[in-house]
């Protein structure tokens, strides 16, 4: 076992899967020699020179429709957004071109192509760089969406995307880059549709994904004390949704929150809500609680900010009311 920062688990999946399948290969803009915008692709440029890790323009649409192509002909790009919320540039060509072609061309084409980068509300970055593009694509067909949320799954994650035949939109969170945890030397891949018990528990059923799954565990210690017993599930996989593991869960809890960093209308919440009520109402004993942003753009005053977003504390306090509503 090896301690690495997030970032760094991510630069050793691209390294691993690119010395691994020449076909492979990044792009993005200051992915070359300045090694990305959080150097996730640092010194790859000298391992394997601009045709495999390619600098572009300021042109999202551009080299988005650029990498469309080359998976069309058996090349497996990986676009890196500098921050995802750029990406909304490259709308068209991520949901016509990628999301549709292998069904438009009735199977004779794969899309092997991943788009990942940072995203996610940070510290004072603004509205345009605090973006949550999950919900933006989520209603888009064929494609893969999944956030990652720690150095262990964003390195097995991304090499299960990168070998994936369909275009995988991969999420990262600005503020988790420099995380730390224990990876295995050897090998390991993470599956791409499977959710994460990370606590059981049997009071309530707690579902989170990328940055808020850390929320959620500062809080747990708290619960705890008082007495109760969350389980805590990070989704990882955002499309399509494990609702084999979640209703696994709520046939035990029979509660259920939802804490998201997305924002409420339309939110990924919002499909969770309706897919549990299409599938596990009669399991419930209380109404689905959901906890989201707050519907504006993010303030760039770091007070304004933070208030905009889940915190522990409410997390507590969504808990405490839910299980106080026994049937």
């Amino acid at each position: 076992m090896a301690e690495t920062l997030l970032f760094n688990a991510l630069r050793e999946a691209l390294d691993e899967e690119m010395a691994r399948d020449s076909a492979v290969f990044v792009l993005g803009e200051d992915v070359g020699q300045y090694g990305g915008s959080y150097k996730v692709t640092k010194d790859l440029y000298e391992k394997y020179g601009e045709l495999r890790v390619l600098d572009t323009p300021i042109a999202e649409n551009s080299f988005t429709g650029m990498a469309v192509g080359a998976a069309m002909t058996g090349l497996r790009p990986i676009i890196e957004g500098m921050n995802m919320g750029f990406l909304l540039l490259a709308f068209n060509q991520i949901s016509n071109n990628a999301g549709m072609l292998r069904y438009t061309s009735g199977g004779n084409f794969k899309m092997p192509m991943v788009i990942r980068g940072p995203g996610g509300v940070g510290r004072q970055l603004g509205a345009e760089h605090s973006q949550r593009l999950e919900a933006y694509f989520q209603a888009v067909p064929g494609l893969k969406i999944v956030a990652c949320s720690t150095p262990y799954n964003a390195k097995g994650l991304l090499k299960s995307a990168i070998r994936d035949d369909n275009p995988v939109l991969f999420f990262e969170h600005v503020l988790l880059y420099n995380l730390k945890e224990n990876l295995p030397e050897t090998e390991y891949l993470v599956p791409l549709d499977k959710a994460e018990i990370v606590r059981s528990g049997k009071d309530v059923t707690i579902l989170t994904y990328s940055r808020m799954r850390h929320h959620v565990l500062q809080a747990v210690p708290a619960l705890v004390k008082e007495g109760y017993d969350p389980e805590v599930i990070d989704l990882i996989s955002l499309k399509p949704l494990d609702m084999e593991t979640i209703g696994e869960s709520i046939r035990k809890t029979h509660k259920v929150i939802i804490v998201e960093e997305c924002m409420k209308t339309g939110g990924i919440g919002a499909e969770l809500i309706a897919s549990i009520c299409d599938r596990y109402f009669d399991e419930l004993d209380a109404p689905v609680l959901r906890l989201s942003s707050q519907d504006i753009p993010t303030p760039y005053n770091g007070n304004l900010e933070k208030l905009t977003i889940v915190q522990p504390n409410q997390i507590i306090e969504a808990v405490q009311k839910m299980v106080a509503l026994r049937v």
